[in-house]
């Protein structure tokens, strides 16, 4: 079998899984857990083979015209380079686990057929972004994670959390669709096509000097900084970057796996993909690049400091993975897309890890919030696999090493440190390198304060919630192998990427990786300090069911969490190390430094002001027509009706007056009277 037709079906197997799922979840549920994971597992073989066949070489292209438009057609086009190869083995290797760990952890869902068929139906969405080579066949892809993303998040719509968060959500992300598909068109009418490649070839010719005698005969990009501005408003809402990131803590209300799915492997990864394939567009604009440095700095700093101050686990995580996106951001801001692929990589596999891991913590604990863990005893004695994997997690996602995320986040500081040095984009290198060695201090702060307020409680025993079933915790171990050891393969990868050497550099790795020991000792430090008032100041309870699948202990944790501590994203516990090294800024970095509260502002409460105004004047004003219009008839058919007594005297009479009224008018006129 070719290459092409192997890449053709690494998407639609899951595609295919997901129609079937659909189609007899309820007729024959039974069929619902093989129709879920033995697609993706197909898909990932076949990715896998895909990958070894590119081998890192040259791109795999194929097109054929889909439908003639009578301007700037579309394709059904396939571009598969290094980039695409290995992302697209991440997305299916991901998707594995999730369903596999699914299996387990919504095992008495009733709804799980329709959700692993929409699990699937995400990662086909994915799987067609990373290896299509038209712009529109990518909008088809970036279009239905949306709708399904607000789906999944909403899987347990009977809570308020989850309805808000799945619309939240969709409405977030959609502000930055419109302005996205007005980039894409305006992008292809420069151009004169959707195909990538084709787009590529316009904005080399961009450079072209307009006395050269073929300059007439070739397509150009006149308009790159407008287009690439509309082209990352996009990004920034798929991809969770400042200003439209204020989704993504929210979306934790969905299961514990749609969140490892979103983070790790699909929707925010494709906005990091999608400007990484046009990354020439973007650096033909060096406007649109500090734009990009700035939004990275920003996210980076901002998320690292609001996950310090977050109670719910998968909060921390969530603010973490916006974060790390940041890191993903600024080394394409720096013009180095190798740095960026590589932390992409290894962060999906370390990320899905800390995800799954916090599934099993939070049904072992029956609660999601780090205050009442630290108010219990023996919960990594309770969940061994869920400790060590969780180990791993926090310190690739701290950037120590030997761990990936050491070897991949490094790459991102070198490559904006080779800028800063004036090999690229001089001021968006230092902006990404200051902001990324300050987020580096942070980053391993609230690692370590997850790790230590989650696993070194103490106080009561924690709570009987029963065993983890055994496919929740084996995936776990499947994804701790990549997030340990898929950093040593940084010589390799530069062939895959096309790009330069991702190896780590002395200066940046020794002051990066001291930054990161200062945050974690300093971390440790105020933890001894803060842990004596545990035991003086109880909080809230545990209000999930011993009994319950894994999955409602978790919906039962998030819906509890704002009655049993004040807020859904803070406790009032002086206990906590991250209130005291944060000091005043806590309160603010707790609800995201009010962002949401200046949406709401600007633009939620106008809209609804707006909404009540129309309501307003439909009801007394139009309505008050259409009423008047519908009562006039009535009121003259009373009037009418009420004449027609049935009377012979009182018709005689009536016509008598009329005869006379007529006559004399008559008179009265022939008279000039």
């Amino acid at each position: 079998m070719s290459t092409i037709t192997l890449a053709v079906l690494v998407p639609l197997l899951p595609f295919l899984g997901a129609v079937a799922g659909l189609l007899l979840g309820r007729v024959a549920p039974g069929f619902a857990r093989p129709l879920a994971v033995l697609p993706v597992l197909a898909s990932l073989g076949v990715a896998a083979t895909v990958a070894w066949r590119q081998g890192g070489g040259k791109p795999i292209d194929a097109v054929t015209e889909l439908t003639p438009t009578g301007s700037v057609p579309i394709d059904l086009a396939l571009h598969i380079d290094g980039f695409a190869a290995l992302a697209a083995v991440l997305v299916t290797l991901v998707s594995a686990c999730v369903q596999i760990y699914s299996t387990g952890y919504l095992r008495h869902d009733a709804r799980y057929p329709s959700y692993a068929a929409l699990v699937s139906l995400f990662t086909a969405a994915m799987l067609l972004v990373v290896y299509t080579g038209d712009l529109m066949v990518l909008l088809v892809g970036w279009e239905v994670m949306g709708i399904c993303s607000y789906f999944l998040v909403g899987h347990y719509w009977e809570t308020p959390e989850a309805r808000a968060a799945s619309l939240k959500a969709f409405l977030v992300t959609k502000a930055g669709d419109v302005p996205f598909l007005i980039g894409l068109f305006a992008l292809a009418a420069d151009a004169g096509s959707f195909r990538i490649t084709s787009i590529l070839d316009a904005v080399r010719n961009t450079a072209l000097d307009p006395g050269t005698p073929t300059f007439a005969a070739v397509e150009r990009i006149d308009h790159p900084t407008l287009i690439a501005l509309l082209l990352l408003a996009g990004v920034a809402g798929k991809s969770a970057q400042f200003p439209l990131h204020t989704w993504l803590p929210d979306a934790m209300a969905g299961p514990t796996p749609v969140s490892a799915l979103i983070h790790a492997a699909t929707m925010v990864a494709a906005g990091i993909y999608f400007v990484a394939r046009l990354l020439p567009l973007f650096q033909a604009s060096q406007a649109a690049m500090l734009v990009l440095a700035v939004m990275a700095a920003v996210t980076m700093v901002g998320s690292a400091l609001a996950a310090l101050a977050q109670d719910d686990v998968k909060r921390v995580l969530a603010w973490s993975t916006i974060g790390q996106l940041g890191y993903m951001t600024g080394a394409l801001a720096a013009g180095d897309r190798a740095a960026a692929a590589f932390h992409l990589l290894t962060h999906g596999a370390f990320k899905a890890l800390l995800f799954l891991t916090a599934g099993v913590l939070i049904h072992a604990a029956g609660t999601n919030s780090l205050a009442a863990m630290s108010r219990m005893s023996g919960l990594r004695a309770r969940v061994p696999d869920a400790y060590w994997t969780m180990t791993i997690g926090l310190l690739a996602l701290a950037a120590i090493p030997p761990f990936s995320g050491f070897f991949s986040k490094e790459a991102v500081l070198v490559a904006a440190e080779h800028a800063a040095t004036g090999h690229g984009p001089v001021a968006a290198g230092w902006i990404v390198l200051v902001a990324g060695l300050l987020t580096a201090l942070l980053t391993a702060a609230y690692a370590t304060r997850l790790w230590l307020r989650a696993f070194r409680g103490r106080g009561a025993e924690v709570p009987a919630h029963g065993r983890q079933p055994f496919t929740m915790t084996a995936v776990l171990w499947v994804l701790a192998v990549p997030s340990l050891g898929l950093g040593a393969a940084y010589g390799v990868l530069p062939d895959w990427f096309g790009g330069g050497s991702l190896a780590p550099g002395w200066a940046t790795s020794v002051l990066a990786t001291g930054i990161a020991l200062v945050g974690g000792v300093v971390t440790y430090a105020t933890w001894r300090h803060t842990t004596a008032f545990a035991g003086g100041t109880p909080l809230g309870a545990v209000a999930a069911h011993p009994d319950a699948d894994p999955g409602q202990v978790e919906a039962e944790a998030i819906a509890s969490h704002a009655p049993a501590y004040g807020d859904v994203a803070d406790a009032p516990d002086p206990a906590d190390p991250g209130r005291l090294l944060l000091g005043p800024l806590h309160r603010h970095a707790a609800v995201g430094f009010h962002l949401d509260a200046l949406y709401r502002a600007a633009f939620v409460r106008p809209v609804n002001a707006a909404a009540s105004l129309v309501r307003f004047l439909d009801r007394e004003v139009v309505e008050t027509y259409v009423r008047g219009a519908a009562a006039l008839p009535r009121l003259l058919g009373a009037a009418v009706r009420r004449a027609q007594t049935g009377n012979l005297q009182t018709y005689v009479s009536a016509l008598l007056a009329g005869t006379v009224v007529l006559t004399v008018a008559v008179v009265l006129a022939v008279s000039g009277a």
